[in-house]
């Protein structure tokens, strides 16, 4: 089988029963994604699958032969860092740092969600279907809900998403409203 990683097909042979998490930790090397939970409750594990938000401990790797796969590592252009990282450094949105590589793939995917118009438990029933959906403050925390932070770092974390929804990164411009 072959997993696209971060922009890179890696042949492995993998037990059947071997999780994304554990092929990505064990046997290519990348440890951003945590192993939290290991039941996807707690999203310390989350990387994109074909650029929607999965929880990796508990996709079969096996099932996942041929998609793309972008984990905290692929986030960044190079030297270059992603917006929502900067936009992390610079709101101070982590203490100890172990729910971050989740939260930072939760939060790609929240912006391409709601500019592809997938509606939240939040979003107005009076929206448009398929139009983008606007992220309120309201918005970015239903959408980051499944990513649990032990030190509480919630408020930061909606700010640096605003920024980065506002089109901010290093100027602390764009806070979530």
């Amino acid at each position: 089988m072959v997993l696209h990683v971060n922009g890179v097909p890696y042949p492995l042979t993998l037990d059947h029963r071997t999780t994304v998490l554990d092929a990505l930790r064990e046997h290519l090397d990348l440890t951003g994604a945590k192993k939290g939970c290991d039941h996807g409750q707690c999203g310390a594990c989350t990387v994109l699958v074909d650029g929607r938000r999965a929880n990796s401990c508990l996709l079969l790797a096996v099932a996942q032969n041929g998609r793309r796969i972008t984990t905290v590592e692929g986030l960044a252009e190079g030297e270059r860092l992603h917006p929502l990282q900067e936009a992390f450094l610079d709101r101070d949105a982590f203490q100890c740092g172990y729910c971050t590589p989740g939260q930072l793939c939760s939060a790609v995917g929240l912006l391409a969600e709601a500019a592809d118009g997938f509606p939240s438990s939040v979003t107005p029933d009076t929206a448009a279907p398929g139009a983008p959906v606007p992220l309120t403050a309201d918005e970015i925390r239903e959408r980051m809900s499944g990513n649990l932070c032990r030190c509480g770092a919630y408020p930061r974390i909606v700010d640096a998403v605003g920024d980065v929804r506002d089109g901010g990164t290093r100027t602390g411009q764009g806070v979530a409203s």
